[in-house]
Order: structure tokens, then C-alpha cells, then sequence
């Protein structure tokens, strides 16, 4: 996943780092596995914090990390609750952006589940600090990016990029986090293999 993040980072003009290969992997891989090492769309700032430091990684990783969110589209359902069910006026969450809320509204309607929604508009295609500049105004697409202005360490890297040139420290910043990520978990010893296709058991 290292390896296909930082040809994607690279051919959307974002960062380059070089991804330590060589780790050990486990012999059997199932679908649902990654999907429970991940952070959901709706988890609050502590529920974050806490799923990455059980993998290792500190809370700089996980605001660099969401930075990610700058390329890339994602379902209507995955963000609907905050528009149809929140605590806000008309069901809204009062932690966005009112006319972005009328934005989304007009692109997802109630139970609409294949629409596809840019999670960085306007610069979807370009890796780039833009959507700390979106997460700042409350345009973050994903309760989890809205979160990060909940935790004063999170709030202030938002803070850093939303008012930085182009390039900034975030390149850096997003090499080094994915390096730390591709440290999660490895194996050691006897246990697993060394892959020689990445995508499949030898």
C-alpha cells in the first residue's frame, strides 16, 4: 500500500520518499482485514488519536496522515449523516460550513449511495496543503477531518498548512508519516515471508 501511495502521491505532483521494502508480511490475506485497521469516516478526534497510537503512531501521523484526503472522491453515504442526521438545524452538523452544507445537499440527496463527491475541491487531482485550508473554513468532507480541530496539536498543524505556501512542510511531513505507517505491525524472525510480489503469497 506504501508503494501505491507514493506512485500516486508522485504522478499528482505530491512528494516523494523512499519506501523501505523488504518487510515481512503475513501468508494470508482477507478483504475485511484492512477495513478494521482503518479509521472510520465518523470517528471523533479521541477515537483517532487512540486507533493510531495502538498501531504506533503519534498524533502528528494522524493530522499529516489526513492530509491524503487532498486527492480523491468518495460516496455520498460515507458523510450523509451529516447532512440528514446531525444535531444542527434541519438535521445539519453544526460543525460545517452552511453554504457547504447546501453544496453537498444539492449533489446528495437522502439515501443516495453512488454519487461521488471530490474530498478536496477544486484541487482533487493535485496533491497538495488545500485541504488544511478547507478543514480550517469547516469544509472538511469527513467527520474524522473535522475532528482535528478538536485537539489543540491537530488544530495547530491545520492552522500551519491552511495559511502556508504551496509546498510548505507538508511534503516533508507526509514522507516521513508514510514511512512511520509502513513500520506498523512488521514482522520478525521466522514469522511471515518476504514477498516477491507484493501482491500476492510467494
Amino acid at each position: 500500500m506504501v508503494l501505491i501511495n507514493n506512485n500516486l502521491s508522485h504522478q499528482t505532483m505530491g512528494p516523494f520518499w523512499e519506501v523501505e521494502t523488504g518487510r515481512r508480511d503475513g501468508r494470508v490475506s482477507t478483504f475485511s482485514e484492512p477495513l478494521t485497521n482503518l479509521p472510520p469516516f465518523f470517528a471523533n478526534i479521541s477515537q483517532l488519536i487512540s486507533m493510531f497510537r495502538s498501531k504506533g503512531l503519534s498524533v502528528k501521523d494522524l493530522v499529516v496522515l489526513s492530509g491524503g484526503h487532498t486527492i480523491g472522491t468518495s460516496h455520498c453515504s460515507s458523510f450523509s449523516s451529516r447532512l440528514y442526521n446531525s444535531t444542527g438545524k434541519d438535521g445539519t452538523d453544526p460543525t460545517l460550513d452552511s453554504e457547504y452544507i447546501e453544496k453537498l445537499k444539492n449533489k446528495c440527496k437522502v439515501g443516495d449511495q453512488t454519487t461521488l463527491v471530490e474530498m478536496d475541491p477544486g484541487s482533487v487531482r493535485t496533491f497538495d496543503n488545500s485541504y488544511y485550508t478547507l478543514v480550517a473554513k469547516r469544509r472538511g468532507l469527513f467527520q474524522s477531518d473535522a475532528a482535528l480541530l478538536d485537539n489543540s496539536e491537530t488544530k495547530a498543524y491545520v492552522k500551519l498548512q491552511s495559511a502556508a505556501t504551496y509546498r510548505s512542510t507538508f511534503f516533508k511531513d507526509f514522507g516521513v508519516s508514510m514511512i512511520n505507517m509502513g513500520r506498523v505491525e512488521v514482522l520478525t524472525g521466522k514469522a511471515g515471508e518476504i514477498r516477491k510480489v507484493c501482491s500476492k503469497v510467494n
